[in-house]
């Protein structure tokens, strides 16, 4: 049975389900404690992504964030820790570091194989199961589903990439997580508003999310934008909200969506 305060969850009666796995701020007293004092602030949460996203329900589009912290489990992640980009920096199911590779935890106090399986019945299972409910519910209605997985990163993290990443970095797993066509066109989009930089399947090509359900052979088509947090906070280590920033990215993340719904697909 779902834990009802692991995630919250809009039913929209378009063909679009978004996904924001990693904005969730909550972690257990128990497990906070056994943070850094670092680790407690939380930094590489996916800051005010729900905010950007906040005109979903004007559209119809479904949509589910989660409650707790990326710290407490990755809900981006394998559930069995297998790596998204072999051979390259990675943070695990359950994180044991920072994003600049500082320890999460106090030492000693890091989480068992058996805290991971709690961890992972608890939280991760209850937000992926409701995201393939709602996919097949979807795909039932219209003949096929669309996901967004909706993400945001610091512009600069030496640990996972050189120099500065660009603004939009559109993912789909090199195409195997949905058309070639619906992802350049939203790429496209990007680059001929002029003020943004945009990437296709560069640094980040979609995490567990994007590659497990995305199966355009079945009618299933998902795409992870992963954004780069300047476009809409002040500054690389600032956890604040600029309003003039996002009054500018909005209209065009919502451009975006709206052109992911109405874009033409095969039904069964």
């Amino acid at each position: 049975m779902n834990a009802p305060q692991t995630f919250e969850f809009t039913q929209g009666d378009s063909p679009l389900l978004v996904s924001m796995p990693h904005v969730g701020e909550q972690v257990p007293s128990e497990i906070l404690a056994n943070f850094t004092q670092r680790g407690q602030a939380l930094p590489d949460t996916d800051w005010y992504v729900h905010r950007l996203y906040d005109f979903l329900p004007s559209l119809g589009v479904s949509s589910i964030q989660a409650n707790y912290s990326r710290y407490l489990i990755d809900l981006n992640r394998s559930p069995d820790n297998k790596s998204l980009y072999p051979g390259q920096n990675v943070t695990q199911i359950c994180t044991t570091s920072l994003f600049d590779n500082q320890p999460l935890y106090v030492a000693g106090t890091e989480p068992s194989a058996a805290d991971i399986a709690q961890r992972t019945t608890q939280y991760w299972q209850p937000y992926h199961q409701k995201v393939e409910e709602e996919l097949a519910r979807i795909k039932q209605r219209f003949g096929y589903a669309l996901l967004w997985d909706a993400h945001s990163i610091k512009n600069i993290v030496p640990r996972f990439f050189d120099g500065q990443l660009p603004d939009f970095n559109w993912g789909n797993a090199n195409h195997r997580a949905s058309s070639a066509e619906l992802l350049n066109s939203l790429h496209e989009t990007v680059l001929a508003q002029g003020d943004y930089s945009s990437v296709c399947n560069g640094r980040f090509k979609g995490g567990y999310i994007t590659r497990q359900y995305g199966s355009p052979e079945h009618h299933i088509h998902a795409v992870q934008l992963e954004l780069s947090q300047i476009t809409y906070m002040p500054d690389q280590n600032s956890f604040e909200y600029s309003e003039q920033r996002a009054a500018q990215v909005k209209p065009l993340i919502k451009k975006l969506v709206q052109q992911m719904i109405s874009h033409p697909f095969t039904r069964d």
